[in-house]
């Protein structure tokens, strides 16, 4: 997977990273056990109602991700007129929606 092009350096508070690892690590069980579902030929309706709630998982994550890079990094990045680091996160706004 690629990173931003931009230098910029910043740090995430650990409570909220940790957090967000947290959720991360339940969403990649949850993928899990749909792999496991698959394999074992479980009911296909059971499988997409457990591959949704992998996707609204994720989802979260990213809007949580998204809320602390504008809290943090873009304002930081506003104060400090970094525009690199304001067209970086445009870009991987665009990408991700």
């Amino acid at each position: 997977m690629s990173q931003g092009t931009s230098e910029h350096s910043h740090h995430h508070d650990p409570n909220v990273k940790k957090k967000q690892l947290n959720r991360l690590s339940r969403a990649i069980g949850h993928l899990q056990y749909v792999k496991k579902m698959i394999d074992s030929d479980e009911d296909c309706s059971d499988v997409l109602i457990q591959l949704s709630a992998v996707e609204s998982a994720l989802h979260s994550l990213g809007k949580e991700i998204i809320n602390e890079h504008i809290t943090h990094c873009i304002a930081h990045a506003i104060e400090n007129n970094d525009e690199d680091a304001i067209e970086d996160f445009k870009k991987s706004i665009n990408r991700y929606l």
